[in-house]
């Protein structure tokens, strides 16, 4: 049964994660999804409100200035809503000097932003090949994009770490054999706490300084710096969605292919691995990042700056390229 071998052998659960969201043929990114918003597979915040858009454009507008840049790249771009109402929202003067670039590796989400966005900008398979057509000068955004790169889960004992790994029928954790860099094993810990690592995106950062010379990196996502990333979470952040079903457990593995995967993102080790490359601009809940471009007639704008809602579940990181 995918993602497993036959006979099953125990999978490390990043490896598992990996297969169930991004295979090419079974993967839940390259299968017919139907997209983002309430019809579609999940929802984010531009598909709600605009305000997200409008505050993007004004960081692109300044850090493009800034930089001596002229390409603006998207990562993850879903169904290209986002890149529309930041190209609607720049300067005229800047739209006009301005190069977009979408980086995007699922065919039906590449197909739905065409449609949406026709010649306005170029699209790339892989931010190395994008960094390549701007000279590695850019300036790149992305919105949930981080927390779609699997994740390694470890879990604390008295003694050690262990590390999950799935069979088809359970779950197996065994003593870690190494622990990736992060700042959450300096922590202290309560025995049983699951956390989670992102090392596939430490290993994506690492790839792109080679290519990115100058520039900013915008990134906004669900999560916290490591001391409260997991207050009230003693089983680690994990989850999938399936049809806007929130899952946890066993469930997070039962239909790989078929249901989204996600997991907090650990901004002190998003810092923390850009360095030296990179240096921090500033690191702010989308609350701030929004305020200045919330309509307060508008519902979905309250909604997506509410500080007990997304405005304090999301972080923007910026982040300046050390030349």
């Amino acid at each position: 049964m995918f993602p497993w071998t036959d006979p099953p052998e125990p999978l490390r659960f990043d490896r598992f994660m990996a297969a169930a969201l991004h295979d090419p043929r079974q993967g839940y990114y390259a299968r017919r999804i139907r997209g983002v918003g309430q019809r579609g597979d999940f929802t984010t915040t531009p598909a709600l409100s605009s305000a997200l858009g409008k505050a993007i454009a004004a960081w692109a507008d300044q850090a493009l200035q800034a930089e001596g840049c002229r390409d603006l790249i998207e990562l993850g771009p879903g169904e290209g809503s986002l890149a529309e109402t930041v190209l609607k929202n720049l300067p005229w003067h800047r739209r006009l000097r301005i190069r977009l670039h979408l980086v995007e590796t699922s065919e039906p989400l590449r197909e739905k932003q065409q449609a949406l966005l026709g010649s306005k900008v170029r699209w790339h398979s892989s931010i190395e090949e994008a960094l390549r057509a701007c000279g590695g000068k850019a300036c790149l955004y992305s919105n949930e994009f981080a927390d779609a790169f699997p994740v390694r889960r470890f879990r604390k004992t008295p003694e050690t770490w262990e590390e999950l790994h799935l069979l088809p029928d359970y779950e197996q954790w065994s003593p870690a054999a190494e622990l990736p860099d992060s700042s959450l094993f300096d922590r202290p810990w309560s025995d049983g706490q699951i956390v989670e690592v992102h090392q596939s995106y430490q290993d994506w950062l690492t790839g792109i300084f080679t290519h990115w010379q100058q520039g900013r990196l915008l990134t906004i996502d669900y999560g916290a710096i490591d001391s409260g990333l997991y207050r009230r979470q003693p089983g680690g952040s994990l989850r999938a969605y399936f049809h806007h079903q929130h899952l946890s457990g066993s469930e997070v593995w039962a239909r790989p292919g078929h249901q989204d995967l996600t997991a907090d993102i650990n901004f002190s080790d998003l810092i923390q691995w850009s360095q030296p490359q990179a240096e921090l601009v500033s690191l702010i809940p989308q609350s701030e990042f929004l305020a200045s471009f919330v309509d307060p007639n508008d519902p979905a704008d309250r909604y997506a700056a509410d500080p007990a809602g997304p405005g304090s579940a999301f972080m923007c990181l910026d982040q300046r390229r050390i030349r």
